[in-house]
């Protein structure tokens, strides 16, 4: 299972929110390119980059993206926002993977054009759920999709990498959602990548049992409850 720390940035700056709140919201670093060296360093196997700015139509972070692909040597996934094309191959000719939502459920054809480019390996598709339904544009717009249709409509498509996020646990350090994390393994030719609500080594050691390919490291890694190389140990 690949331990994969998240770097959340809004206006430059490293944050964490509670359940996507931009209300809510905790900074941690002015310094994104530092964070990623440091989560390198601890023997991270991977970065997952939100630009959240991008994600809720304020701005844009890809240019720090790039500067954090250029100064590790992991792979880093780049997510939040990225809703055209132009973007979409944009970031992937800096980015190991980039994560698709809005855009996923919204155009499937350049999904299509940009996976026939580089390749449907390199495309992550991020499921966030809301009371049950995958929910799209930051978190306001509700599809009406329930979560393992969603992703089995993608599966029929060629597409085997989901991350899942259930947004109601995401920053509250109130555990993963074991159920729909399990239901999410189970669909054959699936590879999952486990986020929110991870708050202990316990939930590391649950999410693997649910047979997830990594888990995504938020609140609980900034605020000292687990680290990389506790996480890698069990992983």
């Amino acid at each position: 299972m690949k331990v994969i720390p998240a770097i959340d940035i809004m206006d430059n700056k490293v944050v964490r929110l509670v359940k996507g709140d931009p209300k809510n919201k905790t900074v941690y670093s002015s310094d994104p390119v530092g964070m990623a060296k440091k989560w390198e360093k601890a023997g991270a196997d991977m970065l997952h980059v939100v630009d959240l700015d991008a994600t809720l139509g304020t701005g844009s972070n890809l240019q720090t993206i790039k500067k954090i692909t250029e100064s590790v040597s992991i792979p880093v996934e780049a997510a939040g926002g990225l809703r055209t094309k132009e973007i979409i191959e944009n970031a992937l000719q800096f980015s190991s993977k980039v994560v698709l939502g809005t855009i996923a459920f919204k155009n499937k054809e350049i999904l299509e054009e940009v996976s026939k480019k580089f390749g449907k390996e390199r495309i992550v598709i991020s499921a966030d759920q809301m009371g049950g339904k995958i929910v799209i544009s930051g978190w306001k717009e509700n599809t009406g999709i329930e979560l393992i249709p969603g992703i089995e409509n993608f599966v029929r498509l060629g597409y085997s990498q989901f991350l899942i996020t259930t947004v109601e646990r995401d920053g509250t350090l109130h555990g993963p959602d074991l159920e729909s994390l399990q239901k999410s393994c189970d669909i054959k030719n699936v590879n999952v990548i486990a986020s929110g609500g991870i708050s202990n080594l316990q939930d590391i050691v649950n999410v693997k049992k649910c047979g997830a390919a990594g888990v995504i490291l938020g609140k609980a890694l900034y605020d000292g409850k687990i680290s990389v190389e506790e996480v890698k140990t069990l992983a």
